[in-house]
This record gives C-alpha cells, sequence and structure tokens, in this order.
C-alpha cells in the first residue's frame, strides 16, 4: 500500500499549557513536535506541518500548510487545510494521515493500520483505553467539501462531530505499559511524559 501523506496538527492556542507554541516544549532535551517527527516522517511522504506562524520557528525544514478559514475554529481547519492542500498539491496521494504535535509516542504502524481500516469505510481514526482520538486519522481528500460544509455551514467545531459525519473506523491500541496516544496540554503532563520517557527510553 502506498503511504498516505501526513500532517502534524500544530495550530492551537496552548491555553492549558500558558501560551505558546506547545509542540516546542521539551521532554528529555528534545521537543514534543521533533518526536512527532521522528515517528511519523517515516511512515508517509511527504510529512507536512499545519501551523499559524513562520515554518521557521519551529526548527524543522517542513512545508508549511497554514489554515486558510478565518477565526481559528480548531484542529478541524487545519485537517480541511491539509485536504485541500493534498488536493492540489499531491493528486496521487490517496489519503491524508492527521496528528497532533503533542503525541510524542505515536505507533510506528500508525499510518499503515489506519489506512488498512479506511480503505474499508473511507476514514479512520485512532482509539486506546475507550477514548476514540478523533485528530489521530486518515482521510480522504475527496471528503474536504463535506468537512468544509460541516465547519462553515453548521458551525461545528468538535472532531467527533466530524468523525462520525465521515463514519470514520475506530483502530484500537493497547495502553500498556503506557498509551501511546499520551498527549500533553498540561505542566503536569509535561511530567509524565518525562516519567513515561525515563521508565521506557524506546517509546
Amino acid at each position: 500500500m502506498t503511504a498516505p501523506a501526513g500532517l502534524i496538527l500544530a495550530g492551537g492556542l496552548s491555553r492549558r499549557m500558558g501560551g505558546g507554541d506547545k509542540g516546542l516544549r521539551e521532554i528529555a532535551g528534545r521537543s514534543l513536535l521533533a518526536r512527532v517527527v521522528e515517528r511519523i516522517g517515516p511512515q508517509v511522504a511527504p510529512l507536512l506541518l499545519n501551523a499559524n506562524g513562520p515554518a521557521g520557528q519551529f526548527g524543522l525544514d517542513l512545508p508549511l500548510v497554514p489554515d486558510e478559514l478565518p477565526g481559528r475554529p480548531g484542529p478541524l481547519a487545519g485537517i480541511l487545510a491539509g485536504l485541500d492542500h493534498v488536493a492540489r498539491h499531491l493528486p496521487q496521494a490517496r489519503w491524508l494521515l492527521t496528528v497532533p504535535a503533542d503525541c510524542p509516542f505515536l505507533p510506528r504502524d500508525l499510518a499503515a493500520r489506519l489506512a488498512t481500516a479506511a480503505a474499508e469505510t473511507g476514514a479512520a481514526c485512532a482509539a486506546s483505553g475507550g477514548r476514540v482520538h478523533g485528530v489521530v486519522g486518515v482521510w480522504s481528500p475527496a471528503s474536504r467539501e463535506a468537512l468544509r460544509r460541516l465547519i462553515v455551514e453548521e458551525e461545528v467545531r468538535r472532531v467527533d462531530g466530524w468523525v462520525a459525519r465521515a463514519n470514520a473506523a475506530t483502530v484500537e491500541w493497547p495502553v500498556a505499559p503506557y498509551d501511546p496516544f499520551f498527549n500533553v496540554n498540561t505542566p503536569d503532563d509535561l511530567a509524565e511524559a518525562q516519567r513515561i520517557l525515563a521508565t521506557y527510553p524506546a517509546a
């Protein structure tokens, strides 16, 4: 199976972390964003970055895909920007994998498993511990107009609204010895990520 294109969602406001670019916070001397790039980069082609500032501030040589909708309506706008970019510039890409910039332990088989599931239903997203992680998903560029209507006309901002509308299959990962979709939202989460990495250096 051809690898999907990939998009890291780094356009959030990071209010619970005290503002700034959350993806630049570090664990064990490396930024969350750099860890996501290292984990996802080998699984996709190409890898893109959704952010709303200069690309250089992240210290990464990735194509920047900013939100196109006004008012920063959340991660769905980032997913839509990625789907539009793929449709315009990567017509050979059948799928787009989206992941957040604050999940440093993403699975190494993420793209393959989600793309396999998406081939059956048209979309797929990850789940663990009984929770669906809607921003960790594989989506078809053909669905972008449906997503645009959902955001613009229906004013839906919640990711689970899109997961339901896209009829996304869910693919489950185990949470032991740690949840691979652990995300860093607060300073306490950052400390927990440090603990996980200290206990499981290969995480």
